[in-house]
């Protein structure tokens, strides 16, 4: 196997499973916490606008995280997602330490470290940003 065939495996696996674990965050801030639930924990724990936050991130995890599988402006949405992991380390993990066990940052650190490398290598070979935008004379090669 060579170089190129393991970097479109590893890419598409990294955005494949992050795109997941995104998109059940979102689904489980609308289902099992509701919207309303979530921003009440939100504002529980000092996020500023926590009305308008809490469906800001439960819409961008879960069409974000949906997006991230089929590889649909990957580059655009993983930017937005490691803001997202960065403001949750920031705002919420980071007094805590570092395990998760205890509230720490390990998670979402490591969510946002994976987003910023999607969003600086993009999707990959095997994504609908490479059949959209593809082509060497694209104006929009840049989002392939």
């Amino acid at each position: 196997m060579n170089q190129s065939r393991l970097t479109t495996t590893a890419i598409t696996a990294l955005r494949i499973v992050l795109g997941f674990l995104f998109a059940a965050h979102g689904w489980q801030k609308f289902n099992e916490w509701t919207i309303a639930g979530t921003q009440a924990s939100f504002a529980k724990m000092g996020v500023p606008a926590a009305d308008v936050m809490a469906p800001a991130v439960a819409v961008l995890e879960f069409a974000g995280g949906i997006a991230l599988v089929l590889g649909i402006l990957t580059r655009v949405v993983a930017a937005l997602l490691a803001i997202d992991m960065l403001g949750a380390l920031f705002l919420v993990h980071a007094p805590a330490g570092v395990f998760a066990a205890n509230g720490g940052y390990e998670l979402v650190l490591l969510l946002a470290a994976a987003a910023f490398a999607l969003a600086l290598t993009g999707a990959g070979r095997v994504s609908v940003d490479r059949a959209l935008f593809g082509r060497r004379n694209s104006k929009l090669a840049v989002l392939a």
